[in-house]
């Protein structure tokens, strides 16, 4: 085995976002790029040398090739150790807790979350720092600097990897070691919950359905669901990770995960329902014919947490990504609790929850997660909710109701318009953000504007700011739309658009939320002109 040092050139401007940086999977599968962004990440952090980096993913196609590159440039960078999921899987949040746990310097994490996965599809590449968490800004563009200049990249020739067999092993001078990706995954859950109270839940009847979509999750469900916890085999379906994820999409939302949907909208529908995605950091819950929002589900997780041992001493604070709706404010400023509104992107939350300012996190787009790592977590907040259930003895339905009728019902959803052509896309919101500070008295429809604004933030930790966070637009009436352009896709632009309307008249807490909406969608269309420019007559994805 010798280190190679290989000449090369820079590659199309690697410049991650805040999930690390996605394309095709054929564009990293290119001579050179997967070497490029590696070799720019290990640069921008200041190197490798001697230092134990975690790496895993969650098993799409091209995981373990990947892998054993990421090694071969780990060893020729001097890093003492590499510590690797076996078969090449880690969750996002077990790589966040191993990190933390064995104190590494930090982890290359493969995936491009909930996006597809296959030779047509996507992939994904991020680094995570000590902490567990994200990147910081600061060392984000350090790596995308290194990517526009960087002229040379290391890597070991020769040697076989075996990701498959638990076990320490050398590669050069770099020490292996292959782990169990569940273990201490599951260990960690084990004292936050009340295991005992969730077995007896199934002990006693309870029925559910988790859907782990061919993704990485499918293992950790299978041994904290069904081993430890004595759910019935079959609770967990969809359970063994796949390349392209079963040919699907492995977002965990009403359109994607309808194969769950439909079984707990059936006559005979089990008691509690969730589903995650590719790389186990989302969640969807869903109750016997109740879908819970996003947004809903951090709400009624901040108000009840304290149920749950790991949160008995009760909450910090709790802090939503702004297109989140306001509905997680409401407890918190009832319960006294401080809470925060940040971009999006975890790292912000990862800066609250290193200061201790919150205990509980959470976005619109099914992420939820709290200080035990610092990541977001699918299972763990399905484990939430079942000690939730355990120890109320009530159902989903029943929660909701009871939370609505305490706090009123931030009525929400997002419309996503994918793939539309970049140009016009940024033309839209450029045009928008031109018109704020006309649109504040403006009628629209049944409605009028009380406020308009493009979102900025202040961090209170690190004194940083961030600008240009999506455009908010108020109505009289608590109601609100934002549009946003998300960073999560590989072809063209997403558009999303997140609509909000609170309703506190008892009489009027069971509505359809697209009802409710109705007249919130319509400004927001007129406002922005989204038909007329995108050429669309509504959206591709409602959630």
């Amino acid at each position: 085995m010798s280190v190679q040092t290989i000449q090369t050139t820079p590659i199309d401007g690697q410049k991650p976002g805040t999930s690390g940086l996605r394309k095709k999977t054929a564009v990293f599968m290119q001579p050179g790029y997967l070497e490029n962004y590696t070799q720019a990440i290990f640069d921008g952090i200041g190197g490798i040398s001697s230092k134990t980096l975690v790496v895993g993913g969650d098993g799409r196609y091209f995981n373990d090739v990947a892998i054993g590159t990421i090694l071969r440039m780990a060893a020729a960078n001097g890093a003492a150790k590499c510590i690797v999921g076996q078969g090449g899987l880690l969750s996002t949040p077990a790589a966040s807790h191993l990190i933390r746990k064995r104190k590494a310097d930090g982890g290359l994490i493969l995936s491009a979350s909930h996006n597809p996965g296959g030779p047509d599809a996507d992939f994904g590449l991020k680094y995570n720092g000590p902490n567990g968490g994200p990147a910081t800004e600061g060392v984000t563009e350090k790596i995308f600097a290194r990517t526009m200049e960087i002229d040379a990249y290391h890597i070991l020739e020769g040697g076989d990897i075996d990701l498959d067999t638990q076990g320490d092993s050398q590669l050069g001078d770099m020490q292996i070691e292959i782990v169990d990706p569940v273990a201490d995954y599951a260990e960690l859950m084990g004292t936050l919950f009340d295991f005992d109270a969730i077995a007896g839940l199934f002990r006693g009847g309870f029925r559910m359905c988790f859907d782990a979509m061919h993704a990485v999750t499918g293992p950790y469900a299978h041994e904290i669901l069904e081993r430890r916890l004595g759910a019935p085999a079959g609770t967990v379906m969809n359970g063994t990770p796949s390349p392209d994820f079963g040919g699907g999409h492995p977002d965990p939302n009403p359109v994607w995960a309808k194969v769950l949907m439909d079984v707990m909208c059936a006559k005979d529908a089990p008691d509690f329902g969730a589903a995650s995605d590719g790389d186990g950091d989302r969640n969807m819950i869903v109750g016997r014919r109740c879908y819970v929002s996003p947004s809903d589900s951090l709400a009624l997780l901040a108000d009840k947490a304290d149920l749950a041992p790991g949160y008995a001493a009760g909450l910090a604070g709790v802090a939503r990504s702004m297109p989140t709706s306001a509905a997680a404010d409401r407890v918190a400023e009832a319960k006294g609790m401080a809470h925060f509104e940040t971009p999006t992107g975890w790292k912000f939350f990862g800066n609250l929850l290193d200061a201790d300012k919150v205990t509980l996190c959470g976005e619109e787009s099914a992420g939820t997660g709290s200080n035990h790592v610092r990541e977001k977590d699918g299972l763990w907040a399905v484990l939430l909710w079942l000690n939730i259930l355990a120890v109320t003895g009530k159902s989903v339905s029943e929660l909701m109701e009871a939370h609505w009728t305490t706090y009123g019902r931030n009525y929400y959803s997002r419309h996503d318009y994918e793939a539309v052509d970049s140009p016009v896309a940024n033309d839209l919101i450029a045009d928008l953000r031109e018109r704020l500070g006309e649109l504040p008295g403006q009628k629209v429809g049944v409605l009028t504007v009380s406020g308009a604004d493009e979102f900025a933030y202040d961090d209170p930790v690190d004194g940083s700011t961030s600008t240009g966070q999506g455009i908010r637009i108020y109505f009289e009436g608590g109601g609100r739309a934002v549009f946003r352009l998300s960073g999560t896709g590989t072809d063209g632009a997403t558009l999303r658009v997140y609509l909000e309307q609170l309703e506190t008249a008892p009489d009027a807490l069971d509505q359809d939320p697209q009802d409710a909406l109705a007249g919130i969608i319509a400004a927001a269309d007129t406002l922005a002109e989204i038909k007329a420019r995108t050429g669309r007559d509504g959206p591709d994805v409602i959630t």
